[in-house]
């Protein structure tokens, strides 16, 4: 695996070294001793897989707020999503910023994402199936999330008039969080 930091702190890029012939190739997509050695968590108790069956889809943005927040390593299985992390931490320097990244089956790259991160995404193709590996059990109370259009972010969705759930049209913007 070859490990980049990202522009925000905390956030990681990973990509495979493939090992290819003629049959396809090999990738390793986790090793507890190259994440330790990188001073990444190494701990993984969930793992989550989406499917998402239309170009356009919005899922997000979503994290889980003190005192459980998730760290997650994030890798889109099956066809390609427009991936956005949003810096939620108070106090944080880089507190509002965002990055973005196009994740594809095809390139296997990952998303090493700290905790304190909101983070949705956009399907690219039809049939998207996005696999995490969750830091910390899902705990439904402490759910979180902020619009997917709030005018501070201005995030540049690339397909316009998302489909979204009526939970992630509820979100409050970020300078309505707690």
């Amino acid at each position: 695996m070859i490990f980049t930091p990202a522009q925000l702190p905390g956030l990681w890029v990973i990509d495979l070294e493939k090992r290819e012939d003629e049959r396809g190739f090999l990738a390793r997509t986790y090793c507890e001793r190259e994440f330790a050695a990188h001073g990444l968590n190494t701990r993984w108790p969930q793992c989550n897989l989406t499917l998402t069956r239309r170009r356009g889809c919005l899922r997000g943005l979503h994290f889980q707020a003190e005192p459980h927040p998730e760290i997650k390593l994030i890798r889109c299985a099956v066809g390609a999503i427009f991936d956005v992390l949003v810096d939620v931490r108070r106090g944080s320097p880089t507190f509002g910023e965002w990055q973005a990244f196009e994740l594809t089956a095809a390139s296997g790259r990952m998303l090493y994402v700290p905790g304190g991160f909101a983070h949705g995404f956009q399907c690219l193709t039809d049939h998207c199936e996005v696999f995490y590996q969750m830091s910390e059990f899902y705990y439904p109370e402490l759910a979180r999330g902020v619009r997917w259009d709030d005018p501070q972010l201005a995030i540049p969705w690339p397909v316009p008039d998302p489909v979204l759930s009526e939970r992630d049209r509820q979100w409050p913007r970020l300078s309505e969080l707690p």
